[in-house]
């Protein structure tokens, strides 16, 4: 498998909040993580680093996992370890208080694959022609959605739509939504922040990853590029999966 990772300030930002890291864990397992930080000065980069460094830390020192149910436990276990260290360093750092992050995270080998999420960075899969979202946002307005009271074009353009109802580190104990998905030659996953999904299309997103003439690495860029042309007002993060490429992901990378 291969990984194509991008990260960008945006136009408005001063601090990139975001952190992602990619790479092929020594089980073979390739992961991919995107965690987009929040809270006061500086807290949202601190909080996302801590986040994504204690799932790393976590991966690498993975043990032989024979099934996917306990992969999935193991994989609920690291993100409730990382909300535990976002949480302590800002019950204990008077600057850093109240600070959190969203996680989104995918764990893939030959056929299968895990998602765990918290917050509203999204995984997609792309499959034949079909760019599916796999995560569902953990915001207000999400939940206002769902239960009729706005409409999908209304929530697009909310003025609390950012505000989320779980994030990694702001509580005690946290819960994630982990899913099983199955992982074919020829599909894609993309890792994102808000700063791309809140600006871009999907459709454009789509097309952006179905471009036959580009490489992943332009298209990752194309993907930041297409958010800086909307306006860029948030940091965006992409990270692309692909199982076509025999070059592998060893060693990780990090933005």
């Amino acid at each position: 498998m291969k990984t194509v990772l991008r990260s960008h300030v945006g136009k408005v930002r001063q601090v990139n909040e975001d952190q992602a890291w990619s790479g092929r864990l020594p089980g073979g397992l390739t992961a991919a993580i995107v965690a987009d930080g929040m809270g006061g000065h500086r807290a949202g980069d601190v909080a996302s680093a801590l986040a994504v460094d204690s799932l790393v830390q976590s991966l690498q020192a993975w043990g032989a996992v024979t099934s996917v149910n306990e992969r999935a436990a193991e994989l609920r276990d690291m993100i409730r370890h990382a909300n535990k260290v976002v949480y302590d360093t800002a019950s204990l750092n008077e600057q850093y208080h109240n600070m959190g992050t969203t996680v989104v995270i995918a764990l893939l080998d030959g056929s299968t694959g895990l998602i765990g999420h918290i917050g509203d960075s999204r995984a997609y899969r792309l499959r034949n022609g079909r760019l599916e979202q796999l995560t569902e946002d953990h915001t207000l307005v999400n939940e206002l959605t769902k239960s009729g009271q706005l409409s999908p074009e209304e929530a697009a353009r909310h003025p609390r739509r950012n505000v989320l109802t779980r994030a990694l580190g702001t509580d005690s104990e946290v819960d994630a939504d982990i899913q099983v998905i199955d992982w074919r030659i020829g599909d894609l996953i993309l890792l994102c922040s808000d700063g791309l999904t809140g600006l871009v299309e999907q459709s454009d997103v789509q097309a952006a990853l179905e471009d036959p003439s580009a490489l992943m690495e332009q298209q990752a860029q194309k993907l930041i590029d297409l958010a800086l042309a909307a306006g860029g007002d948030d940091n965006i993060t992409v990270v692309i999966v692909s199982g076509n490429d025999r070059a592998n992901a060893a060693g990780g990378e990090t933005a």
